[in-house]
């Protein structure tokens, strides 16, 4: 059977063998023939494709700005072609009917593309002092993937720019340690020699981030600014919106899920499903790998 005949073969199968519409055939052979132009695009033996790589194109997807119901229509395409290369003798086992689909009482979380994250950025004006806080504070969360309370919270002791790593204090008091790009190493330098000893006024405080009276960084303060470089940016999002974007960068550049859960200290992502620890070296070094534009040496 040839690649070329495929989508063809699998809708006369859907038609004839599943008794499908014929508008539901056309739909998912659309859906597949999408599927094999992405792996077309990555040189990928269709024999040679697991579960990982199904993962990776979905999420491909989702950067390209698909919604719910077209990621769950996605799932029932693959997960069809799958049985169907199963019965054509080109699959020993249907790996795509590991894929979950998202529950419809929960809408994927909206992720910018690297060049509006960057817009985003670009938008703040470092000409003034909380300008340069706000450019590290936000450079801080999409580089590292964090809440916004992780980013409020976190203190100068848990911040070590030589290494470029910083401990981090999530949910349940998990503690995990993340590095972060050369992008916000500059900026944190900037921000910890020149603004930060005037926010503090000689005032010992141990949270990095702070307000202009010298106080630590509320949540609502971080939400409020965000709003104006959004608005300047012309960026639909959210502060947590960075860090989807963190996570769907790099499994979209190929870091692998479980590096990817370890990074987030969350296990919130609804296509990852393995749960493994990997040495901080390994980490960083994988995260330097992938990261687009942040997180090169």
């Amino acid at each position: 059977m040839l690649v070329e005949s495929l989508p063809r073969d699998f809708y006369n199968d859907l038609v004839s063998v599943e008794r499908l519409s014929e508008k539901t055939a056309e739909t998912y052979t659309c859906s597949v023939q999408l599927f094999l132009q992405w792996i077309g695009g990555k040189k990928m033996e269709l024999s040679s494709v697991g579960t990982k790589d199904l993962i990776y194109y979905l999420v491909w997807r989702t950067t390209e700005g698909i919604d719910e119901l077209t990621v769950a229509k996605d799932i029932s395409a693959l997960r069809a072609f799958g049985a169907f290369l199963v019965r054509s003798g080109l699959w020993y086992e249907n790996v795509a009917s590991l894929l979950e689909r998202p529950k419809s009482t929960k809408a994927l979380p909206r992720v910018l593309s690297v060049e509006q994250v960057d817009s985003l950025l670009s938008s703040i004006d470092v000409g003034k002092p909380l300008g340069i806080r706000d450019r590290a504070l936000f450079e801080l969360i999409y580089s590292c993937g964090l809440r916004i309370s992780e980013a409020c919270s976190l203190l100068t002791e848990n911040l070590h720019l030589g290494e470029k790593i910083i401990i981090v204090h999530g949910k349940g008091d998990k503690e995990r340690m993340v590095p972060f790009g050369n992008t916000a190493k500059e900026w944190l330098e900037k921000y910890i020699c020149e603004v930060r000893p005037i926010l503090a006024k000689n005032r010992i405080v141990p949270e990095v981030f702070l307000n202009y009276q010298g106080k630590p960084l509320s949540r609502k303060g971080v939400w409020k600014n965000f709003q104006a470089f959004e608005a300047k940016a012309g960026v639909t999002a959210k502060v947590h919106t960075l860090r989807h974007s963190f996570a769907t960068h790099l499994l979209a550049g190929g870091l692998d899920l479980r590096s990817v859960q370890e990074l987030l200290g969350h296990a919130d992502l609804a296509t990852t499903q393995i749960y493994t620890h990997i040495e901080n070296k390994q980490l960083k070094e994988s995260h330097e790998k992938f990261f687009p534009g942040h997180g090169t040496v």
